[in-house]
């Protein structure tokens, strides 16, 4: 992700654009404390997600590419949305989702506050307090997705971001809005509104027993018997009141939710949780990724292949099996399968990249030239992405090109905010690149709005 500043006063928006970390899920949290809230990459849940939320945004009449989803690795219960079109949904809210309505349902309201403008109105007086919070959580997330991830966890601990968000809270009569809206958009794109409220009754139930708010989306998101009230006569005047979920939608949610189980929690969780007796997929899902986490790899591709032998045209099982081979220190075996899985899904960029880092560490010239040209295909999609152009640098160095090898690491530090870097690296690379003059053209970009912006900040510092 790269953060662009704006003008004096505003924070760094993280565009992520789907760009980042490689290898689904692990990659991550292996490399963040424990402790630390963190933001999670997988194309197979991120598309779930997209095409829960697409059809929403274009009834709300937004932008479906405008508007970015972030995956919070937080088991507590909570999604929200900030400036600049940001929607974060944390692992507790997916995996508590009884089924894809209502989690469509908590999208919908979230989409409802960005089309209101909730956040834009929000009291004067928070600015400068979520401005300074976003700046520090938008350094961290772009440390995170650029591979520093025990640094970006730091960063992000200390912002606040996730774990404190009253500064976010809406007033009694937004949430209202959101919830009228949410079901608008649910109607409009021929959807039931019964997921939003079911979810929403589940929790109230809870918090009146409780006696407490323990949920941090409802101390962000207030609810009241009133209020669910009146969403219950919306949902039952809708014509669409009675649509149920796909087949596929259902099928979709489990094993997101698998798998996410399979990587948060323990083995032993998992495995009570999925027993060997459960031959579905989501179970085998769930188990694959936990043996391989276990460290027993016999066990772990015995499940996926068996989930391969029944999906053969799934592209997210070549890539868990990928992943599998490649984290155990078989990464040339770890080629053919990420291969497959790319001929199945071409646009995935995350892919891409787990497939170019496995051909450049092989280590062979014909190997890292292809290395570098999925890196490149992948940064077409991700132009952002911080860990795509330093495993390019890697791919270059080896090709004995230094002046490319610095471009890529100036545009990785410039994605990443680290403007001095930017500057330095690309500095270095310009001779180099003297008779190329689009990459010529683009070092020179680099250094000058480096320049300007390590101005501004040491102007802002005073």
């Amino acid at each position: 992700m790269a953060g662009r500043m704006r003008k004096k006063g505003c924070v760094n928006r993280i565009r992520i654009k789907f760009a980042g970390l490689i290898f689904t899920i692990l990659w991550v949290f292996s490399a963040l404390s424990a402790q630390a809230q963190s933001l999670i990459r997988d194309t197979e849940i991120e598309e779930m997600l997209r095409d829960f939320t697409n059809p929403l945004l274009r009834a709300a009449g937004l932008q479906t590419t405008s508007v970015d989803l972030y995956i919070v690795n937080d088991p507590t219960l909570n999604a929200f949305v900030t400036r600049g079109q940001n929607i974060f949904i944390n692992t507790g809210t997916i995996l508590e989702a009884n089924t894809p309505n209502q989690l469509k349902g908590v999208i919908a309201h979230e989409t409802g506050h960005i089309a209101a403008g909730h956040i834009v109105r929000s009291d004067q007086g928070t600015k400068s307090a979520y401005g300074s919070m976003l700046i520090a959580a938008g350094v961290g997330l772009a440390a995170i997705l650029a591979g520093e991830g025990e640094a970006g966890a730091a960063i992000l601990a200390g912002s606040q971001q996730f774990g404190v968000i009253s500064i976010l809270s809406y007033t009694r009569a937004n949430e209202a809005a959101a919830d009228q809206l949410a079901e608008k958009y649910l109607e409009a794109s021929g959807q039931s509104g019964r997921g939003l409220l079911q979810f929403f009754e589940k929790f109230r139930y809870q918090e009146l027993l409780s006696g407490a708010r323990r949920y941090p989306y409802f101390q962000s998101h207030p609810l009241s018997n009133e209020r669910i009230d009146k969403l219950r006569q919306l949902v039952e005047e809708s014509p669409y009141k009675d649509v149920k979920d796909t087949d596929e939608e259902i099928h979709a949610l489990k094993m997101a939710q698998a798998k996410l189980i399979g990587f948060i929690d323990a083995p032993q969780t998992v495995f009570s949780k999925f027993p060997e007796t459960d031959t579905s997929k989501p179970a085998r899902y769930a188990r694959a990724v936990s043996y391989y986490r276990a460290g027993d790899l016999k066990a772990a591709l015995r499940e996926i292949d068996s989930l391969i032998a029944d999906e053969p045209k799934n592209p997210y099982f070549y890539e868990l099996k990928g992943q599998m081979l490649y984290e155990t220190g078989k990464g040339e075996l770890a080629i053919a399968p990420l291969r497959k899985a790319i001929e199945l899904k071409p646009e995935a960029a995350l892919i891409r990249i787990a497939l170019g880092q496995a051909l450049i560490e092989k280590n062979k010239p014909e190997s890292v030239k292809e290395g570098v040209r999925e890196l490149k295909l992948a940064l077409r999609h991700e132009p952002q992405n911080g860990f795509a152009w330093y495993q390019l640098s890697q791919g270059y160095d080896r090709l004995d090109k230094p002046a490319m090898a610095r471009y890529a690491i100036a545009e990785q530090a410039f994605s990443v905010g680290n403007y001095q870097r930017a500057m330095s690296f690309a500095k270095r690379a310009q001779a180099g690149l003297a008779n190329d003059r689009t990459y010529l053209r683009r070092v020179n970009d680099i250094i000058v709005i480096s320049e300007t912006q390590m101005a501004r900040q040491k102007q802002r510092r005073r």
